[in-house]
């Protein structure tokens, strides 16, 4: 599968955006699909998965209450809807994929579970 993201841009602080994870291919719901962000100087983090038929969610506490994952398998596409943007949610925004079977509970969080990764979304947030 092919991932393109898209949505970033400029905001002031208490602002909205919407990101995009458009994934090529008959079976991406076949697929778990998360956020991952990376500041400057920083590794990159883990902010929200959604499991295969969108019934479970997983956030990162740092965004919890104000970014929501969501899915359109119909559309091939994750939305990362982020509410009350915070300067420290300045970061490029990647999108990952995985349908391996996973053998713990917390994998969704580990970078290297997934193996399909789109190219990255600037997200700014101003003060």
């Amino acid at each position: 599968v092919q991932l393109q993201a898209s949505g970033g841009g400029l905001v002031q602080a208490g602002g909205s955006l919407r990101l995009s994870c458009a994934a090529s291919g008959r079976t991406f719901s076949s697929y778990g699909v998360a956020w991952f962000r990376e500041a400057p100087g920083k590794e990159r983090e883990f902010v929200a998965m959604i499991s295969r038929s969108g019934d479970n969610t997983y956030r990162a506490d740092a965004v919890k209450g104000r970014f929501t994952i969501s899915r359109d398998n119909a559309k091939n596409t994750v939305y990362l809807q982020m509410n009350n943007l915070k300067p420290e949610d300045t970061a490029v925004y990647y999108c990952a994929a995985d349908n391996n079977v996973k053998t713990y509970s917390t994998w969704y969080r580990n970078i290297r579970e997934y193996g399909y990764w789109g190219q990255g979304t600037q997200v700014t947030v101003s003060s």
